[in-house]
Protein backbone atom coordinates (compact mmCIF):
# COMPACT_ATOMS: atom_id res chain seq x y z
CA UNK A 1 0.00 0.00 0.00
CA UNK A 2 1.17 3.23 -1.05
CA UNK A 3 1.44 5.50 1.98
CA UNK A 4 3.62 8.64 1.44
CA UNK A 5 3.45 11.35 -1.07
CA UNK A 6 5.20 14.24 -2.28
CA UNK A 7 3.54 17.94 -2.75
CA UNK A 8 5.74 20.20 -4.78
CA UNK A 9 4.83 24.41 -3.61
CA UNK A 10 7.65 26.18 -4.14
CA UNK A 11 7.53 27.58 -7.09
CA UNK A 12 6.81 31.54 -7.80
CA UNK A 13 3.17 31.12 -9.56
CA UNK A 14 4.49 33.75 -12.43
CA UNK A 15 1.39 32.41 -14.34
CA UNK A 16 -0.62 34.48 -11.61
CA UNK A 17 1.24 37.33 -11.05
CA UNK A 18 1.03 40.31 -9.02
CA UNK A 19 -1.52 38.42 -6.06
CA UNK A 20 1.30 35.81 -6.27
CA UNK A 21 3.75 38.18 -5.16
CA UNK A 22 2.31 38.19 -1.38
CA UNK A 23 -0.24 34.92 -1.62
CA UNK A 24 0.87 31.84 -2.46
CA UNK A 25 -1.19 30.41 -5.74
CA UNK A 26 -1.39 27.03 -2.98
CA UNK A 27 -3.67 29.56 -0.87
CA UNK A 28 -5.71 30.86 -3.54
CA UNK A 29 -9.34 30.25 -1.49
CA UNK A 30 -11.84 27.65 -2.92
CA UNK A 31 -15.34 28.24 -0.65
CA UNK A 32 -12.97 29.37 2.27
CA UNK A 33 -10.72 27.07 2.14
CA UNK A 34 -6.99 26.77 0.28
CA UNK A 35 -6.67 25.05 -2.53
CA UNK A 36 -3.40 22.74 -1.13
CA UNK A 37 -5.78 21.78 2.07
CA UNK A 38 -8.09 20.34 -0.86
CA UNK A 39 -4.99 18.29 -2.49
CA UNK A 40 -3.89 17.12 1.50
CA UNK A 41 -7.34 15.65 2.23
CA UNK A 42 -7.73 14.01 -1.17
CA UNK A 43 -3.82 12.33 -0.27
CA UNK A 44 -5.25 11.38 3.07
CA UNK A 45 -8.56 9.91 1.49
CA UNK A 46 -6.45 7.49 -0.81
CA UNK A 47 -4.72 6.09 2.18
CA UNK A 48 -1.65 8.43 2.62
CA UNK A 49 -0.33 8.98 6.05
CA UNK A 50 3.15 10.71 5.38
CA UNK A 51 2.78 14.05 2.84
CA UNK A 52 6.01 15.60 2.28
CA UNK A 53 5.67 19.45 0.84
CA UNK A 54 8.44 21.25 -1.10
CA UNK A 55 8.09 25.01 -0.28
CA UNK A 56 10.70 28.25 -0.26
CA UNK A 57 11.35 30.75 1.89
CA UNK A 58 8.22 32.47 0.43
CA UNK A 59 6.20 29.88 0.91
CA UNK A 60 5.35 30.33 4.92
CA UNK A 61 1.68 30.82 4.70
CA UNK A 62 1.76 27.40 3.84
CA UNK A 63 3.70 25.90 6.80
CA UNK A 64 1.69 28.19 9.16
CA UNK A 65 -1.52 26.75 7.71
CA UNK A 66 -0.91 23.36 8.68
CA UNK A 67 0.26 24.32 12.31
CA UNK A 68 -2.60 24.85 14.87
CA UNK A 69 -3.62 27.78 16.34
CA UNK A 70 -3.96 28.01 20.16
CA UNK A 71 -4.18 31.05 20.26
CA UNK A 72 -7.19 31.59 17.87
CA UNK A 73 -8.80 28.47 19.42
CA UNK A 74 -8.59 30.55 22.71
CA UNK A 75 -10.03 33.68 21.47
CA UNK A 76 -13.01 31.54 19.85
CA UNK A 77 -13.83 29.85 23.28
CA UNK A 78 -13.08 32.67 25.18
CA UNK A 79 -16.11 34.49 22.93
CA UNK A 80 -18.29 31.52 22.99
CA UNK A 81 -17.96 30.86 19.19
CA UNK A 82 -16.88 26.98 19.81
CA UNK A 83 -19.04 26.38 16.61
CA UNK A 84 -16.48 28.00 14.64
CA UNK A 85 -13.75 25.26 16.00
CA UNK A 86 -14.97 22.91 13.56
CA UNK A 87 -14.09 25.25 10.49
CA UNK A 88 -10.09 25.15 12.13
CA UNK A 89 -9.90 21.12 11.88
CA UNK A 90 -7.07 19.94 9.84
CA UNK A 91 -6.90 16.40 7.83
CA UNK A 92 -5.06 13.67 10.46
CA UNK A 93 -2.02 13.30 8.71
CA UNK A 94 1.68 13.65 9.14
CA UNK A 95 2.92 16.72 7.27
CA UNK A 96 6.76 17.46 7.02
CA UNK A 97 8.88 20.33 4.68
CA UNK A 98 11.83 20.70 2.72
CA UNK A 99 12.40 24.13 0.90
CA UNK A 100 13.73 23.79 -2.50
CA UNK A 101 16.51 26.58 -2.30
CA UNK A 102 16.27 27.75 -6.14
CA UNK A 103 13.45 27.52 -8.53
CA UNK A 104 14.90 25.00 -10.77
CA UNK A 105 12.06 23.42 -11.90
CA UNK A 106 9.65 20.50 -10.72
CA UNK A 107 12.36 17.41 -11.42
CA UNK A 108 14.44 19.63 -8.78
CA UNK A 109 11.72 20.13 -6.54
CA UNK A 110 11.12 16.23 -6.50
CA UNK A 111 14.54 14.93 -6.49
CA UNK A 112 14.65 16.59 -2.64
CA UNK A 113 12.03 13.81 -1.35
CA UNK A 114 14.32 11.48 -1.83
CA UNK A 115 15.40 10.59 1.12
CA UNK A 116 11.72 10.70 2.16
CA UNK A 117 10.39 8.46 0.21
CA UNK A 118 13.23 5.95 0.68
CA UNK A 119 12.53 2.23 -1.37
CA UNK A 120 8.99 3.07 -1.28
CA UNK A 121 6.59 3.99 -4.12
CA UNK A 122 4.35 7.41 -3.45
CA UNK A 123 2.19 9.42 -4.98
CA UNK A 124 3.01 13.57 -6.19
CA UNK A 125 0.40 15.65 -5.86
CA UNK A 126 0.84 18.74 -8.31
CA UNK A 127 -1.44 21.65 -6.05
CA UNK A 128 -2.00 23.09 -9.52
CA UNK A 129 -4.53 20.85 -10.49
CA UNK A 130 -7.67 20.67 -8.63
CA UNK A 131 -9.63 17.12 -9.45
CA UNK A 132 -13.52 16.69 -8.40
CA UNK A 133 -14.82 13.18 -8.56
CA UNK A 134 -17.79 11.75 -7.77
CA UNK A 135 -16.33 8.43 -7.18
CA UNK A 136 -12.72 7.38 -5.68
CA UNK A 137 -10.46 10.57 -6.09
CA UNK A 138 -7.50 11.09 -8.64
CA UNK A 139 -4.95 10.02 -5.91
CA UNK A 140 -7.09 6.79 -5.11
CA UNK A 141 -7.57 5.92 -8.61
CA UNK A 142 -3.82 6.06 -9.49
CA UNK A 143 -2.90 3.97 -6.05
CA UNK A 144 -5.57 1.24 -6.71
CA UNK A 145 -4.44 0.88 -10.47
CA UNK A 146 -0.53 0.83 -8.96
CA UNK A 147 -1.76 -2.69 -6.56
CA UNK A 148 -2.53 -4.27 -9.79
CA UNK A 149 0.28 -3.27 -12.03
CA UNK A 150 2.81 -2.68 -9.06
CA UNK A 151 4.23 0.47 -12.06
CA UNK A 152 4.78 3.83 -12.08
CA UNK A 153 1.19 5.16 -13.19
CA UNK A 154 0.40 8.94 -14.69
CA UNK A 155 -3.01 10.68 -14.51
CA UNK A 156 -4.15 10.87 -17.73
CA UNK A 157 -6.88 13.58 -19.71
CA UNK A 158 -8.00 13.98 -23.11
CA UNK A 159 -7.16 17.59 -24.38
CA UNK A 160 -8.34 19.74 -27.38
CA UNK A 161 -5.61 19.95 -30.38
CA UNK A 162 -5.82 23.20 -29.81
CA UNK A 163 -4.32 23.27 -25.77
CA UNK A 164 -1.90 20.69 -26.28
CA UNK A 165 1.03 22.56 -26.81
CA UNK A 166 0.39 23.65 -22.67
CA UNK A 167 0.81 20.00 -21.44
CA UNK A 168 3.03 17.03 -21.50
CA UNK A 169 1.75 14.54 -24.20
CA UNK A 170 1.61 10.63 -24.15
CA UNK A 171 2.31 8.53 -27.12
CA UNK A 172 0.79 4.85 -25.99
CA UNK A 173 -0.48 1.75 -26.98
CA UNK A 174 -3.99 0.94 -25.49
CA UNK A 175 -3.80 -2.01 -22.88
CA UNK A 176 -7.68 -1.87 -21.64
CA UNK A 177 -10.39 0.93 -21.38
CA UNK A 178 -8.22 3.69 -19.70
CA UNK A 179 -4.92 2.00 -18.69
CA UNK A 180 -2.75 2.79 -21.21
CA UNK A 181 1.09 1.34 -21.76
CA UNK A 182 3.50 5.13 -22.63
CA UNK A 183 5.67 4.84 -25.08
CA UNK A 184 7.48 8.37 -25.08
CA UNK A 185 6.16 11.75 -23.90
CA UNK A 186 6.66 15.26 -25.02
CA UNK A 187 6.96 17.92 -22.91
CA UNK A 188 4.71 21.24 -24.57
CA UNK A 189 4.69 20.09 -28.53
CA UNK A 190 4.85 22.72 -30.82
CA UNK A 191 3.93 20.42 -33.41
CA UNK A 192 2.77 17.06 -34.08
CA UNK A 193 1.77 16.00 -30.74
CA UNK A 194 1.63 11.99 -30.29
CA UNK A 195 -1.82 12.20 -29.36
CA UNK A 196 -4.71 13.96 -27.35
CA UNK A 197 -3.68 12.41 -23.88
CA UNK A 198 -1.83 15.29 -21.65
CA UNK A 199 -0.47 14.53 -18.02
CA UNK A 200 -2.15 16.16 -15.20
CA UNK A 201 -1.05 16.61 -11.84
CA UNK A 202 -0.71 13.15 -10.31
CA UNK A 203 1.56 10.30 -10.42
CA UNK A 204 2.42 7.25 -8.89
CA UNK A 205 6.28 7.27 -8.68
CA UNK A 206 8.66 4.32 -7.84
CA UNK A 207 11.92 5.21 -6.57
CA UNK A 208 14.06 4.65 -9.70
CA UNK A 209 12.78 7.94 -10.35
CA UNK A 210 15.43 9.68 -8.65
CA UNK A 211 17.87 8.33 -10.52
CA UNK A 212 16.54 9.37 -13.76
CA UNK A 213 16.55 13.21 -12.36
CA UNK A 214 19.59 14.67 -13.30
CA UNK A 215 21.27 17.67 -13.27
CA UNK A 216 22.45 16.91 -16.72
CA UNK A 217 18.79 17.86 -17.64
CA UNK A 218 19.58 21.50 -17.93
CA UNK A 219 17.65 22.98 -20.29
CA UNK A 220 18.86 26.74 -21.60
CA UNK A 221 16.47 27.76 -19.15
CA UNK A 222 18.53 26.20 -16.10
CA UNK A 223 15.69 23.99 -14.94
CA UNK A 224 14.85 20.07 -14.33
CA UNK A 225 12.76 18.82 -16.06
CA UNK A 226 10.37 16.00 -14.60
CA UNK A 227 9.58 14.94 -17.82
CA UNK A 228 12.69 14.46 -18.92
CA UNK A 229 13.02 12.14 -15.73
CA UNK A 230 10.15 10.31 -16.67
CA UNK A 231 10.77 9.86 -20.26
CA UNK A 232 13.77 8.34 -19.05
CA UNK A 233 11.85 6.32 -17.12
CA UNK A 234 9.34 4.65 -19.74
CA UNK A 235 13.22 3.63 -21.33
CA UNK A 236 13.66 1.61 -18.81
CA UNK A 237 11.03 -0.10 -17.30
CA UNK A 238 7.10 -0.15 -18.07
CA UNK A 239 4.83 3.11 -17.30
CA UNK A 240 1.21 3.15 -17.37
CA UNK A 241 -1.12 6.04 -18.14
CA UNK A 242 -4.78 6.48 -16.81
CA UNK A 243 -7.02 8.50 -17.79
CA UNK A 244 -8.71 9.43 -14.93
CA UNK A 245 -12.26 10.16 -13.87
CA UNK A 246 -13.42 13.79 -12.68
CA UNK A 247 -13.60 17.26 -13.55
CA UNK A 248 -9.94 18.60 -13.78
CA UNK A 249 -9.57 22.76 -12.59
CA UNK A 250 -5.70 24.40 -13.63
CA UNK A 251 -5.55 26.87 -10.65
CA UNK A 252 -2.88 28.59 -12.30
CA UNK A 253 -5.60 29.88 -15.25
CA UNK A 254 -7.89 32.53 -14.18
CA UNK A 255 -10.58 31.27 -16.28
CA UNK A 256 -10.41 27.99 -14.95
CA UNK A 257 -10.28 29.01 -11.20
CA UNK A 258 -13.21 31.14 -11.65
CA UNK A 259 -14.95 28.34 -13.21
CA UNK A 260 -13.84 25.78 -10.36
CA UNK A 261 -15.21 28.29 -7.73
CA UNK A 262 -18.82 28.30 -9.25
CA UNK A 263 -18.44 24.90 -9.96
CA UNK A 264 -17.91 24.08 -5.71
CA UNK A 265 -20.40 26.35 -5.18
CA UNK A 266 -22.71 24.32 -7.36
CA UNK A 267 -22.04 21.35 -5.89
CA UNK A 268 -22.89 22.91 -2.37
CA UNK A 269 -26.19 23.80 -3.27
CA UNK A 270 -26.91 20.58 -4.68
CA UNK A 271 -25.74 18.96 -1.74
CA UNK A 272 -28.17 21.12 0.19
CA UNK A 273 -30.90 20.66 -1.62
CA UNK A 274 -30.59 17.19 -1.44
Amino acid sequence: MIKKAIVPAAGYGTRSLPITKVLPKEMFPIKGKPSIHYIVEEAVEAGIEEILIIVSKYKNLIVDYFDVSLELEAFLESRNKVELLDKLTLPKVHIQYTRQPYARGLGDAIRLGRSFAGNDPFVVLLPDDIILTRGANATKQLVDLYQTVEAPVIALKYIKDELLHKYGVVDVITQKDQLHSIKSIVEKPKVSPPSNLAVVGRYVMTPDIFDCISTKQDRFDGEIQFTDAIKELISLRTCYGYEIEGDRFDIGIEEEYVNLIQYVHHLHEQNQTN
